[in-house]
């Protein structure tokens, strides 16, 4: 992935030897190609996410990135052209801050009913953000791009909107009339290179409703969804699984719970006969799995304690060590699905947005994956 390199985009019009690079990529980027070999270059559509949040800040911030530039792809921006060019004449105000200029962006432009107002999520921002989202959606599936990258969006705001999805990955499943999917989240340590997959089994539901949702069915689906992404997507075929239990310390025995003894463990010993090629730990205590990813992520003599990915039973038992680590430079993948789909692992940030305070480096981190990935699928990595 790219590092947090920069160039120098200032007040439109300023010449600089950067200024000139990321125009010159910009124009190579957005403009087809005849050449063959970059006619196969990864098609990527991008959404600037909820227009009252930060999302169009961090685009014009991430596309400044010449390590990002430099990569073989092609982009293409879904959201309102008015309030893009709107929001960078706002934070040029700010000083000298590192923007692309909009006019070298392909932008489709969706139009938007009533007032955007930085900072307040409601139902026009909502609105607004679902119908980026939903286009891009329906050009993917028509085979017009590879993969999308999506800004953030407030689910309050959908609601508002009378969209009542639990966030954008159930819509993007729904869309693509897919039932087995999953948020793997990937983040590569700036000190190792190792990187860190988590997948979540359970996500956007109260904690009350965890151990009802933990079935044997579906910790099975899950691995099963694991295993073929890490196949499919980074091109591992003997991967090492780590799961983490459910109860504290693993249930201790039956002790402080019974469902790694009752279904659990069974599970795991079936798997792995189905699967001799994937290595699969037993139960992890969730207080002490994720000690070796720490020591993988921060000291090359201990990358081989890491392993290639992690199974979390729950939400928060999965994100925390994700965001502990990794806050700035985890990425949201969305497994399971008929394109390549990756988000920054934050959230709409309203409290800061137009502030020019955003940072990109997750977004970045994204929209690197998201070239990575596709160009995986497509075989031409």
């Amino acid at each position: 992935m790219p590092s947090k390199a920069a160039g120098n985009i200032g007040i439109k019009g300023t010449i600089s030897l950067d200024n000139v690079l990321i125009f010159n990529l910009m124009n190579i980027l957005r403009t087809p190609s005849i050449n063959s070999n970059l006619n196969s270059r990864p098609r990527i559509a991008i959404t600037i996410g909820d227009p009252a949040g930060i999302g169009t800040e961090i685009m014009l911030k991430a596309f400044t990135d010449r390590d990002l530039l430099s990569l073989n792809a092609e982009f293409t921006f879904f959201g309102n052209r008015h309030h893009i060019f709107e929001t960078y004449y706002l934070l040029r105000t700010h000083g000298n801050l590192t923007l692309i200029d909009p006019d070298l962006l392909k932008i489709v432009d969706i139009p938007t009913e009533g007032e955007i107002s930085l900072g307040i999520g409601n139902q026009t921002s909502g609105a607004a953000s679902f119908a980026y989202l939903d286009t891009a959606i329906a050009q993917t599936l028509e085979g017009n791009f590879d993969a999308i990258v999506t800004a953030p969006i407030a689910k309050s705001a959908w609601k508002q909107a009378g969209h009542n999805y639990a966030g954008q990955t159930e819509l993007l499943a729904e869309r693509s009339q897919v039932n087995d999917f999953g948020m793997l989240f990937v983040c590569r340590s700036p000190h190792t290179d190792w990187v860190l997959r988590t997948l979540l089994a359970t996500v956007h539901i109260p904690l009350s409703e965890v151990t009802n949702k933990l079935t044997p069915e579906l910790i099975e689906q899950k691995l099963e969804l694991l295993r073929r992404s890490l196949l499919q997507d980074f091109r591992i075929t003997n991967p090492s699984i780590a799961i983490a239990g459910i109860n504290p310390h693993s249930g201790e025995q039956g002790q402080l719970g019974t469902e790694e003894i009752a279904w659990l463990l069974p599970l795991i010993e079936r798997y792995r006969l189905q699967h001799p090629n994937v290595k699969i730990t037993n139960p992890i205590p969730p207080d002490t799995m994720w000690v070796n990813p720490a020591k993988a992520w921060n000291d090359r003599d201990r990358v081989q304690l890491g392993y290639d990915a992690y199974l979390a039973m729950y939400h928060d038992q999965g994100l925390i060590p994700v965001k502990l680590l990794a806050f700035d430079r985890a990425v949201n993948t969305t497994i399971g699905l008929p394109f390549v789909r990756t988000s920054p692992d934050h959230g709409t940030a309203f409290d800061i947005a137009g502030k020019g305070i955003a940072d990109p480096a997750s977004t970045i981190e994204a929209i690197a994956l998201a070239i990575e990935l596709a160009n995986i699928r497509s075989g031409n990595s």
